[in-house]
């Protein structure tokens, strides 16, 4: 009878590894194809918004739509219906895969989540800090080049196939999830317009609900979705930028684990798991190719570069300088002070390297534009600044990890 739970016990654990090897596998191929449409996407709106389509292009993200009942209708233009509405949705993706890897993934424990998280925290810092020492005068901006393109840097991995090992993929994935949490956090703290106190209790009441429904274990999807929408609602209402809802709302949907029935391992998906693999393509297939379509569309101006570019420089330098230098300079001292353990498979100089992917700023860097600056002549040249640095950085990045493998 021991024999037989030893068994199974360990079949059961082997299991377990191999799905969660596939599902990285799984994720790491979608993120990366996602990448390369991004890329695709950001190359034509920028051609676009430069070419005779011009006005077209930015009419139709300045044209209002409405949806509605009779005299109760919501009206938006595009361009915030997709920023608002659809990037919620993105939101909610994230914080499903940020709670789905603190509870069972590679953050679930502090020997496996403690390089990553500091090595995020570094190249989350040190940008901001080089940015807040160029820009006294517009500090605001600080939080544009604390962002990683997931996409972006893990489609940039696929281009050199056999040449990365799977160890620094995860290192990067798990990186950059700890990243978009940073993210998430300055969105809510320092990008909130004036605070309308009324909708708090709201927005509390029904998140209240969304923990009930969490506490007693409720697995039907719809009630979270319901009330999820009115808790976008409210959070709009606060003034605080509704994305953070999707977050929020992530957090209540529940995650267990998976239960052994027997030697088969038949198993039920979570409901966490359920809207993931529900959201996950289209997050990445339709709505971050939306935003960029929407959002990458700068016309090419030095003009506006040159007016503000002490503001394009802290934002250039933060992404191409300070995200390599504090993803390494974190790391290493924390390993000196064995706070945290390097992976005895990756190198201090493949670090680095992952350092300057991190520095590909793209869609995160320019959402965050959007919510610190009102000024379209400065969102134009940040967003120059952006596409510079971070088509810099993925070129110094690859160079440094092909070196590294001759």
């Amino acid at each position: 009878m021991n024999n037989s739970f030893f068994t199974k016990r360990h079949f059961a654990q082997i299991i377990k590894l191999k799905q969660r090897y596939n599902f990285i596998k799984n994720f790491i191929s979608i993120e990366t194809l996602s990448g390369f449409i991004l890329f695709a996407v950001t190359v034509f709106a920028v051609i676009i918004a430069n070419s005779s389509y011009s006005d077209f292009y930015f009419d139709i993200l300045k044209s209002p739509i409405s949806i509605g009942f009779g005299e109760n209708s919501f009206s938006m233009s595009t361009l915030h219906w997709i920023n608002d509405v659809l990037m919620a949705i993105f939101f909610l993706v994230v914080g499903l895969e940020i709670k789905r890897d603190m509870l069972i993934g590679e953050l679930s424990s502090v020997k496996k989540a403690s390089f990553p998280i500091i090595a995020a925290i570094g190249g989350m810092i040190i940008p901001a800090l080089i940015y807040l020492f160029l820009n006294k005068e517009y500090p605001i901006g600080f939080g544009i080049p604390m962002a990683t393109d997931i996409a972006f840097a893990l489609g940039i991995l696929l281009l050199l196939g056999n040449r990365v090992s799977m160890s620094i993929k995860l290192f990067l994935v798990t990186l950059a999830v700890v990243d978009d949490l940073g993210a998430i956090v300055v969105v809510a703290v320092f990008y909130t317009s004036e605070i309308n106190y009324l909708f708090f209790i709201h927005a509390f009441v029904v998140y209240s609900l969304l923990l009930l429904l969490n506490y007693f274990n409720v697995k039907k999807l719809l009630p979270y979705l319901v009330l999820g929408l009115f808790l976008w609602i409210f959070v709009h209402k606060i003034g605080i930028h509704s994305t953070i809802a999707g977050v929020l709302l992530a957090f209540t949907i529940p995650l267990k684990d998976k239960k052994i029935k027997d030697i088969k391992v038949e198993e039920n998906s979570s409901p966490l798991e359920k809207l993931e693999h529900a959201l996950h393509n289209f997050s990445a297939f339709l709505i971050m190719p939306l935003f960029a379509l929407a959002n990458a569309g700068v016309i090419i101006d030095f003009s506006s570069v040159i007016e503000h570019k002490m503001i394009v420089l802290g934002v250039a330098l933060g992404l191409l300088i300070g995200k390599p230098i504090g993803i390494f300079l974190f790391t290493y001292i924390a390993t000196k002070l064995k706070i945290a353990a390097k992976p005895a498979n990756v190198t201090w100089s493949e670090i680095v390297a992952v350092g300057f992917l991190g520095g590909i700023g793209f869609t995160m860097s320019i959402f965050i534009s959007n919510l610190a600056f009102s000024d379209e002549r400065i969102v134009s040249a940040v967003k120059i600044g952006i596409f510079a640095s971070s088509i810099s950085a993925a070129i110094i990045g690859i160079t440094l990890l092909i070196l590294k493998r001759k």
